[in-house]
């Protein structure tokens, strides 16, 4: 791998600190080697993980702080060995900007459960600099070839954004328990993961049960696609559904009751958890050992597969629901996002960024 460690000054919002507002910052990108492209941002989505990094809430934080990793732009530049992608092509970014390449997982096109670990894109590691990779909340990025996707022209290049993160943590477990047609498949809260869940399923060709708290979510779950809407809350509405449903997408990342979705599952039946509460899970042994029920986990998706979730929804026009916002709306949208107050990833517009102050 031929590394380039000539660097030049890009303008980012970020944080220098857990409990300091982002701002703009000025960072630097390396200069695109042999195998890199180089993407001019035009939409970054906002994901949960940006705020909980951005306030060191899972206690790995370097500071300062770039955050995104739902990236879409337009390749500008490219390495003299880059094969794949020319100046002016649409391209995105997504959780991860390298890997190993060389474990059985990453030889699978499994690269997202790289042995050694892959690279984030943003604070992790940066192979290249020596310091710490910086995410989607900037001008520009450099990313080797292998970790770039193509964006369908036909899809809405805002709302594309989150499909890098939500839209791929829920098609590759939709994907991996063969959801289709003749399948009963539950899902469990419809927020930014949920709400995408409901339409990748149901463009599978699943029956899709959506299961919320709060009634006031039947009518949104059906514009989005479900065939069903349950309230959790109430134990009735729940019998009803007791062992009937083939797989659960569980995406609630709040305490909730896993024993009572387990009930729901029919024989061989499996849960599988995209959402991550802070806290342990309690599962009884008997909510599992009757019927053969697995509950399973799944974390976002392979380039490979990534690529295929795009092309997946450019055949089916399935975007992310959003609301755009600019660059110095950031600091609200996290209060937003922290009240459930969205609809549901809000997206910032990148040319915003170049009057931006964060003040």
């Amino acid at each position: 791998m031929e590394i380039s460690k000539v660097t030049k000054s890009v303008k980012a919002f970020g944080t220098e600190a857990a409990d300091a507002p982002l701002k703009s910052l000025t960072i630097q990108r390396r200069n695109a080697a042999a195998y890199d492209v180089e993407i001019e941002i035009l939409y970054c989505g906002v994901c949960h993980s940006d705020l909980h990094t951005a306030r060191n809430e899972w206690h790995g934080s370097v500071y300062p702080v770039v955050p995104g990793h739902e990236i879409v732009g337009r390749v500008t530049r490219v390495g003299d060995r880059v094969t794949k992608f020319k100046a002016g092509d649409l391209a995105a970014v997504g959780c991860m900007v390298d890997s190993c390449r060389e474990c059985e997982h990453c030889k699978e096109g499994l690269e997202q459960y790289c042995i050694p670990g892959f690279t984030g894109t943003y604070n992790d590691l940066d192979k290249h600099l020596g310091t710490r990779t910086y995410g989607g909340y900037s001008e520009s990025i450099v990313v080797d070839e292998h970790f770039i996707l193509r964006v369908p022209e036909n899809l809405d290049l805002a709302a594309t954004a989150p499909l890098l993160c939500a839209g791929i943590t829920t098609y590759s477990p939709l994907k991996h328990w063969n959801v289709g047609p003749g399948k009963r498949v539950g899902v469990v809260g419809i927020g930014g993961l949920g709400h995408m869940a409901i339409k990748l399923a149901k463009a599978m060709g699943a029956h899709v049960i959506a299961f919320t708290t709060s009634e006031s979510k039947f009518e949104e779950a059906k514009r989005l696609g479900a065939d069903e809407t349950v309230l959790s809350k109430d134990p009735e509405q729940m019998k009803k559904y007791a062992g009937s449903l083939h797989f659960i997408i569980d995406a609630v990342s709040a305490q909730h009751d896993m024993n009572a979705y387990l009930r729901l599952l029919k024989v061989d039946g499996t849960i599988a958890l995209v959402g991550a509460p802070e806290h342990s899970l309690p599962v009884h042994a008997f909510s599992v050992i009757p019927g053969r029920k697995s509950l399973a986990g799944s974390m976002i998706g392979g380039i490979a597969e990534t690529q295929e979730m795009l092309d997946f929804c450019a055949a089916h026009n399935i975007v992310s629901d959003i609301e755009l916002i600019t660059m110095d709306q950031i600091n609200k949208a996290y209060e937003r996002m922290l009240k459930g107050d969205v609809r549901y990833r809000f997206v910032i517009d990148m040319a915003s960024l170049k009057n931006a102050t964060g003040a």
